[in-house]
């Protein structure tokens, strides 16, 4: 993997390969790049570039005891998109890489995306009064302890058979497993609360590049809804909901997925 040094002094990895329109991955909470590997494959086939980001504490990048908030993870996407020159770029996030992309557009507006997927991610994980679609049993009252952990099982959506499968056949063709992050690791507590109490509808709802919201039929965090439930505040936003896929769509369905992705660029 390639680096670059942010303005705090984080070395920062990534890939990149191929030409054409370049679209940058950002994966979700303590994922790496890796998994993203067959949605890499599918767009060099077709002749794009594809920039696949490892988050600071993610995969191989740096982690450092600071900057645990999606606010610092937005600017470093800046940085990053600033390093490799890219005035026109498709930004892909899986989970919470999608929050660091909302992040990115709340602090340096949308002027350099072309267009926006957001990959089974709710912008709203805490359940109020008029938002249902947030994360099972986040309430105000138990912000503050839902996530002392880690993130708590739910009892909800697909089983990770499909999941697991993903990531072994990621293993093969790679002979390098993905590994995962540990969601409980002290170092990234705060990144995980900061992530709960977000609300980054307003950014969805004033979007000025075309965004599609996938989302989940059996996500194990959220109800799908919360992507269908954005369509109506702005042209520019279109949603879907892909069937027998739980959080990580782009493992437990992958060529669907890809294919739903490629339409969009292709539009």
């Amino acid at each position: 993997m390639q680096q670059f040094q942010t303005s705090d002094r984080v070395r920062l990895s990534y890939t990149d390969q191929g030409d054409g329109p370049p679209v940058v991955l950002i994966a979700g909470f303590t994922a790496p790049a890796a998994t993203w590997y067959f949605t890499e494959q599918a767009l060099l086939d077709v002749g794009y570039r594809v920039i696949a980001f490892d988050r600071r504490n993610h995969g191989a990048s740096d982690a450092p005891p600071y900057g645990q908030r999606l606010s610092r993870h937005g600017k470093d996407l800046h940085e990053l998109l600033d390093w490799l020159s890219l005035d026109a770029a498709y930004l892909v996030g899986g989970s919470m890489g999608a929050s660091s992309i909302w992040a990115y557009f709340d602090l340096f507006s949308y002027a350099r995306c072309r267009g926006m997927v957001s990959v089974d991610q709710t912008p709203k994980l805490l359940n109020v009064e008029g938002w249902n679609n947030g994360f099972y049993g986040l309430t105000p009252e138990s912000l503050g302890t839902l996530f002392a952990a880690g993130i708590p099982p739910t009892g909800r959506g697909l089983g990770m058979e499909k999941t697991m499968a993903g990531m072994a056949a990621i293993a093969d063709a790679t002979g390098e497993a993905a590994a995962m992050g540990d969601a409980a690791d002290p170092a990234t507590l705060p990144l995980l609360q900061d992530h709960a109490g977000a609300d980054w509808r307003d950014v969805i709802i004033r979007t000025e590049c075309p965004m599609l919201l996938v989302a989940g039929a059996e996500s194990q965090f959220w109800p799908c809804d919360h992507a269908t439930a954005m369509c109506q505040e702005n042209p520019l936003v279109s949603a879907v909901v892909l069937e027998d896929c739980g959080h990580p769509v782009n493992l437990d369905q992958p060529d669907v997925f890809n294919q739903t992705l490629l339409d969009f660029l292709a539009r």
